[in-house]
């Protein structure tokens, strides 16, 4: 389980039931659909932004972001609880109800997380029945006032945005870079499962994802998790300050296809580590063991339909060619979005001790951060 905390590595999978070391309040859970629904902040707790763009639907990939975040700070609940310190993940429902967005970076914020959802990447095109739309029929009124806020965290120094899925999409519309692409059959329809993308030359000359390029058994050729409709295809040559990460593989092997699959916009004060990021796969869905078992509960509660519940998990348990090929999906995984989320939150969490003067006596830049073909390393 490399991307579990080290807790339940050493006690097992069962260790978290009868006492986490990162339960409240090291870290815990507020879901926000009105803005009255938002808890007040204070010196001692680090408010995380999660943006869910699920729009209620269903879904594994919320909870695993959530569950990355717990896992990440429960390695370092020691000093957290030493320093009294907590973090808290607040779950802004963007999509519906009180379209409540949150605020800037600046005052409570300075790390949000977006995730994937269904539905056209525009909301005007959710209409509730045009192909595409996946039955979401939504008011487009939060789209600019996201986009405010992604201005605002793109022109921080500090502050950063880590996005998978429809937030990617969000993200490309945000930028006007790429027209959304619904994939028609001469793509083999929705892509689902175990695909494969192709790092950019400026990907592997990257000071962060050149690590990744040189623990890959071609340098170039990333195995990742997908379950996406569209397809984002850049309209043109990209911007300036904004940078192709990768593009997908036309089939197992195939040469690079048209669509953009990663990208980042902006990287963190040392040059080294993206800030402001996005990917159109699902490096959150990595433990597919452990998630395997919310599936069931999911199904067996009645949360889910039986087509959507099969999907997922033809997704979760489809074979990989070898061992070799999982760990390299761990890889993407924890290269794309795992070492990201941690070296932000460690070093949020080194940033709130000295305001408090309680140094917590950790360095975001020294600690375990990925996973390698043969365990956790630094890197």
């Amino acid at each position: 389980m490399p991307f579990d905390c080290r807790h339940r590595q050493r006690f097992g999978p069962d260790a978290c039931l009868s006492g986490c070391p990162a339960a409240p309040p090291v870290f815990e859970t507020v879901r926000v659909q009105r803005q009255d629904d938002l808890p007040p902040s204070g010196p001692h707790l680090v408010d995380i932004a999660v943006l869910d763009m699920h729009h209620g639907w269903p879904n594994l990939g919320h909870d695993a972001i959530v569950q990355a975040m717990q896992n990440a700070l429960c390695d370092i609940s020691g000093p957290l609880r030493k320093a009294g310190i907590g973090f808290r993940a607040i779950s802004y429902d963007i999509r519906r109800g009180g379209q409540v967005i949150p605020e800037p970076p600046g005052g409570r914020h300075v790390l949000y997380v977006g995730t994937g959802g269904p539905g056209h990447l525009d909301p005007r095109m959710n209409d509730g029945s045009t192909e595409g739309s996946q039955g979401i029929n939504e008011d487009p009124s939060w789209e600019p006032r996201l986009f405010g806020l992604f201005d605002a965290i793109r022109a921080s120094d500090t502050a950063a945005l880590l996005a998978v899925c429809h937030t990617f999409g969000v993200m490309c519309r945000w930028l006007g870079i790429a027209d959304a692409v619904l994939r028609g059959p001469e793509k083999g329809g929705k892509s689902t499962g175990v695909v494969e993308n192709i790092l950019t030359a400026e990907a592997i000359s990257h000071p962060w994802f050149s690590r990744f390029s040189e623990v890959l058994p071609d340098g170039r050729r990333l195995f990742a998790l997908d379950n996406r409709l569209y397809d984002l295809v850049p309209a043109g040559p990209l911007p300036a300050g904004v940078t192709a990460i990768s593009y997908e593989a036309l089939g197992k092997g195939g040469p690079a296809g048209d669509a953009l699959t990663m990208m980042e916009v902006a990287r963190d004060e040392a040059g080294i580590m993206p800030r402001v990021f996005g990917v159109n796969h699902h490096p959150e869905i990595v433990n597919r063991a452990r998630l395997l078992v919310t599936l069931e509960k999911q199904f067996e509660r009645g949360d889910v339909t039986r087509e959507w519940y099969e999907e997922r998990k033809k997704t979760l348990t489809e074979p990989v060619a070898d061992e070799w090929g999982d760990r390299l999906i761990h890889l993407t995984s924890s290269y794309t979005f795992m070492a990201p989320l941690r070296f932000h939150l460690y070093k949020l969490a080194r940033l709130r001790g000295e305001a408090l003067n309680r140094p917590l006596g950790i360095d975001e830049a020294m600690l375990p951060l990925t996973y390698t073909i043969r365990g956790v390393g630094t890197n």
